[in-house]
């Protein structure tokens, strides 16, 4: 490869991470789905430095944003606070064993990251043909999503009026919650990918909450599975600090588009993004392979 100092590097990671930054508010993405496979496809640097790195910008990106979408009554407390007491400990869980593989099994990650690419894929069909995702029709609520109280409102611009909305089906989306976690913490993807589908098209709560309370969910389940990295040494500095800056001013401007799009184009966006991570996934694990 052309050396072309270190310098070059840093930098190119802080203009990558800034787009990306704008990007992962509006989708409820944390930014890691996007910056893992693309970092390893087109930068220098160890997988499991990435993978750490992933973990940490996605944690970033959601703490530059969260506390402004909380404050436009977007991003709902109430829908996090459950769903985090399990896909935390799953999220711990996936970090270890991520390590481990990588160590012990030099293929076997190849094999389920075109898994995912196929789960990503599928969610975006679904997405695709699936009706009314802007503001889904809540018609009978779970027994622990009543006890709970889960609903809320905020002011839609689009509309020009204040949206009412309440979820249901908290039981189903307690252990998808946990294996999303796994996932996370286990390939450094952060959560946004699967939290939107499982917000909007499961539990039915409308897109522009579903984004934005999948930035406040990755504030908690991020930060424990980044520990397990950190603590295990694959969190370098010149790749984190970089992602971070760029992270941070790019998502603090997405978070104040988010407020302002209109559903239907963050629709498309998600299910852009959706795309885009299934096909480098499945190129990644088939490149590892050998097969392509």
């Amino acid at each position: 490869m052309l050396d072309l100092g270190w310098a070059f590097w840093p930098l190119a990671l802080f203009v990558f991470t800034l787009v990306i930054g704008i990007i992962a508010p509006i989708s409820g993405v944390g930014g890691g789905v996007l910056f893992v496979p693309l970092t390893v496809a087109f930068f220098p640097f160890n997988v499991d430095f990435i993978r750490g790195a992933g973990l940490i910008m996605a944690l970033t990106s959601a703490l530059s944003s969260a506390p402004h979408l909380m404050k436009k009554g977007l991003a709902n407390l109430r829908i996090m606070a459950p769903v985090v007491v399990v896909s935390m400990i799953t999220s711990i869980i996936g970090g270890i064993v991520g390590l481990w593989v990588t160590n012990a099994f030099p293929t076997g990650k190849y094999y389920i990251y075109i898994a995912l690419g196929i789960v990503l894929f599928i969610i975006f069909v679904v997405m695709l043909t699936s009706k009314r995702v802007e503001f889904p029709e809540v018609t009978s609520i779970d027994p622990i999503s009543a006890k709970l109280g889960i609903s809320g409102a905020w002011y839609e611009p689009s509309l020009d009026k204040v949206v009412e909305y309440r979820t249901t089906k908290m039981p189903v989306a307690l252990p998808a919650f946990a294996a999303v976690g796994f996932i996370a913490g286990m390939f450094g993807l952060g959560a946004g990918w699967a939290n939107v589908p499982v917000l909007n098209l499961l539990m039915g709560a409308p897109i522009k909450v579903a984004t934005s309370t999948s930035m406040l969910i990755i504030t908690v389940n991020d930060a424990a599975a980044a520990w397990v990295y950190l603590a295990n040494g694959a969190v370098l500095p010149l790749i984190v600090i970089p992602s971070v800056i760029g992270i941070t001013i790019g998502s603090r401007i997405g978070a104040r588009i988010a407020v302002r799009a209109r559903p239907r184009f963050v629709r498309y966006l998600v299910m852009g993004v959706m795309l885009l991570a299934a096909v480098l996934d499945i190129q990644k694990g088939l490149s590892g392979l050998g097969m392509i």
